[in-house]
């Protein structure tokens, strides 16, 4: 189980920083076609070659329409893409400044305690993440500019969220098992390094 689930995670962060490059260039290329727009602009404005930078405005040389719109989206992808590598690599960020003078036993306790409460959190942030779905794929709403389903950006939240649930419900369950018997199923830090 623990290999499938660190496999779907892997793909989840792989796809997540594809998008991530994809946010990040179609941001600096916007900023770039907004710079250009406004040279065009300035030059039909002062008469400096004002014909090139009319036909290029009438070319439609500008920013992206939307850009807003598909980094929103994509962001939420992104956060959501990253959370079940993150946890089941044990890659969130920790302060151990004074469990590392606790016994295994109360760090095994702590780690239960811990997992068990990160799950229930990520199953009622995917329960409501798919309840906004739900809303949002029912009332139609699409955004302005580009006229796209607000629900489409949900959806793909949405599988980021589920798949980090049920890594955390892992988690948590195996994390409960070590806690409750004091043995080890899993190591502490399963390959994240801090």
């Amino acid at each position: 189980m623990y290999r499938a689930l660190l496999f779907l995670s892997r793909l989840m962060a792989i796809l997540g920083g594809i998008m991530l490059s994809v946010l990040i260039l179609m941001t600096v290329f916007n900023i770039v076609m907004r710079l250009v727009d406004r040279l065009f602009h300035w030059m039909v404005e002062d008469g400096f070659l004002a014909g090139l930078g009319q036909w290029m405005i009438d070319a439609g040389v500008g920013p992206i329409l939307g850009t807003f719109e598909l980094i929103e989206a994509g962001v939420a992808f992104v956060i959501f893409a990253f959370l079940p590598i993150c946890q089941i690599t044990g890659g969130h960020a920790t302060v151990d400044i004074f469990t590392s003078a606790m016994s295994d036993r109360t760090n095994r306790w702590l780690r239960g305690v811990t997992e068990v409460v990160f799950a229930g959190v990520m199953v009622l942030i995917a329960v409501q993440l798919f309840g906004g779905l739900m809303t949002k794929f029912n009332s139609g709403q699409t955004t302005l500019e580009l006229q796209l389903p607000v629900w489409y950006s949900y959806a793909i939240g949405f599988v980021g969220a589920a798949l980090a649930a049920v890594v955390a419900v892992y988690l948590g369950v195996v994390r409960f098992i070590e806690m409750v018997s004091g043995r080890t199923v899993l190591p502490p830090d399963l390959g994240a390094e801090h």
